[in-house]
């Protein structure tokens, strides 16, 4: 008979000694005009002059941005481990090891840029420190990422506004389809296909359908009318889930098209009917004034019909800074935001946020040159040559 129980082995933190030996010669040093030492290699440390190890560090930052423990508590959490370790040491600790993972980053975004499709969205960031602004103005985190056909590569960037440039000079080069929402910003990007997002023209019907009188019945309404079109869509779309993109392609252009068609035709006849400013009006008007993006995904069989990708990978973040509120500086809000780049795409690529940022603070500081593009894809979160410690394996017991 067998019994089985979960065991948990609690963490523990260990003070680990490197110790080298330097070696002189005596005979040199007494007949000869220079004294020979010879000292031993040591791997170079994360951080010169400091207790951080690449695994502490690795630790805080997991602790922080996977699990959204802010470092106030994780101080307390040091503390009964018996180890005295102030929030300021830790966020200085993450501002250092953000250095070397933005060599990651950097290599991350340069293959975003080569592929053709691409997904964008932003929200908002508190910034307590910026120069010329109020702790009370919103500053942004924008989001951009890869589709399903590509490297997962999730990459964050903190901007201070929500300016049309940030997009435009974070994608510069990048040439193909970009999903977006319906916001204007994103037209300044160049040489790009705009592709619309169903799931804001649905949002806004059914929001309009919910808003109805209670004792009034939702069926035959204006507003239930274009829910109903959204839903005939995205019940094309479930149809064709896990099909090939021309397979995709093709029943997009026998199914949907014509559903796309009676659709705008039925807009165009109710927007004459309806109150501009009311909530029908509105999902109305955001329909036939983003018509060219949101039938954009008709254009190639890997588009999808929604932005969901992009937000469900900006959730991550949402629900954070319900943790830790803000950010104290710009330079730490970028810092969040290159650590939230691996971590995100580590998961994307099923690896242990914890090892895999582990392995990048071993790694990156040994590198002879840390420019060497061969020497960092290695270390990219698709890379076939990451240990397995790295990956995440799901038991199907």
């Amino acid at each position: 008979e067998v019994r089985r129980e979960l065991k948990v082995i609690p963490a523990e933190v260990k003070v680990v000694e490197h110790v080298r030996y330097v070696y002189g010669c005596r005979n040199c040093e007494r007949n000869g005009t220079e004294t020979l030492v010879v000292t031993a290699p040591m791997p170079r440390p994360v951080q010169p002059g400091s207790l951080a190890s690449p695994s502490s560090m690795a630790y805080i930052m997991s602790q922080k941005y996977v699990e959204g423990l802010p470092l106030y508590r994780q101080e307390q959490h040091w503390a009964r481990f018996g180890v005295e370790l102030s929030r300021q040491t830790m966020a200085n600790w993450m501002l250092h090891g953000a250095q070397w993972l933005r060599l990651v980053y950097d290599r991350m975004k340069a293959h975003l840029l080569m592929q053709d499709i691409a997904y964008a969205d932003e929200t908002t960031l508190q910034v307590l420190r910026e120069p010329g602004r109020t702790a009370e103005q919103k500053s942004y985190l924008w989001l951009y990422r890869t589709g399903p056909f590509s490297p997962a590569i999730v990459l964050y960037e903190y901007q201070p506004t929500r300016s049309g440039e940030h997009p435009k000079r974070f994608l510069s080069g990048f040439e193909g389809y970009l999903h977006a929402d319906g916001y204007d910003s994103y037209d300044q990007v160049a040489g790009v296909t705009r592709v619309g997002c169903w799931a804001h023209a649905r949002r806004k019907f059914f929001e309009a359908v919910q808003a109805l009188p209670k004792q009034a019945t939702a069926t035959n309404t204006v507003a239930q009318e274009g829910l109903d079109f959204c839903n005939r869509l995205y019940a094309i779309e479930r149809q064709a889930e896990g099909l090939l993109p021309e397979q995709r392609f093709a029943i997009r252009q026998e199914k949907s098209r014509p559903v796309l068609d009676a659709f705008l035709a039925w807009l165009h006849m109710q927007k004459a009917r309806v109150l501009a400013k009311s909530l029908i009006g509105t999902a109305i008007t955001y329909c036939v004034n983003q018509w060219d993006r949101l039938q954009g995904y008709l254009l190639d069989g890997r588009l999808e019909i929604d932005n969901n990708r992009s937000e469900r990978s900006i959730k991550p973040f949402v629900i954070g800074r319900k943790n830790w509120l803000f950010a104290n500086t710009p330079k730490r809000a970028q810092a969040s935001a290159i650590i939230y780049s691996l971590v995100e795409t580590a998961k994307e690529n099923r690896l242990h946020p914890f090892y895999y940022l582990t392995h990048l603070l071993e790694k990156l500081p040994q590198l002879p040159n840390p420019q060497d593009e061969q020497a960092l894809d290695v270390l990219l979160p698709w890379s076939p040559t990451l240990p397995l410690t790295c990956r995440v394996f799901t038991s199907t017991k």
